[in-house]
């Protein structure tokens, strides 16, 4: 499909895609252990995992298909996406900096019968192509976890390609 042409926000840059949403980048949260919210190399942008924390700091937790819902979790996901933005203008100052969005590992604190992981995962996919168009499509993994954190219900990571300035 060719995002340029169906997306009606083609042409706009990603900050003004997020304007419309009604999305304010807040800052990127802080790591919670021993390492970096993101590494560069080279024209590579490494994100580590980030969670589903709200900008007040509070995080969502629970299993999905016990605790949490699909549909709660999806949400989860677009914000732990919302984050993961916020790490992206941190890290390059703008997003449209942004050349591709390379690869997405989502991973799901789910109980052992659940089976939606890529619906749950969508919350951040979906956010990502809205943001980017077609540069925001990826290749993906989405998997569930016995545990994750914090009991969060989400965890991404993300690869993204950066423009040279």
């Amino acid at each position: 499909m060719n995002l340029a042409c169906s997306d009606p926000a083609a042409g706009r840059s990603p900050e003004e895609r997020l304007a419309r949403m009604g999305i304010v980048l807040p800052p990127p949260p802080p790591p919670i252990a021993n390492f970096l919210t993101h590494v560069r190399e080279g024209e590579l942008l490494f994100l580590s995992g980030q969670g589903p924390r709200e900008a007040d700091g509070s995080l969502h937790t629970g299993k999905v298909g016990a605790d949490v819902s699909v549909e709660q979790a999806y949400a989860h996901a677009r914000l732990t996406g919302i984050n993961l933005l916020s790490v992206i203008r941190a890290a390059l100052g703008e997003l449209h900096r942004v050349k591709r969005v390379v690869k997405l590992l989502g991973m799901v604190n789910a109980t052992p019968d659940f089976a939606r992981h890529p619906d749950v995962i969508n919350g951040c996919s979906d956010l990502l192509v809205t943001t980017f168009g077609e540069k925001g499509q990826h290749a993906r993994s989405a998997v569930g976890l016995g545990s994750l954190p914090g009991n969060i219900t989400v965890e991404i990571e993300l690869v993204v390609a950066v423009e040279r300035p």
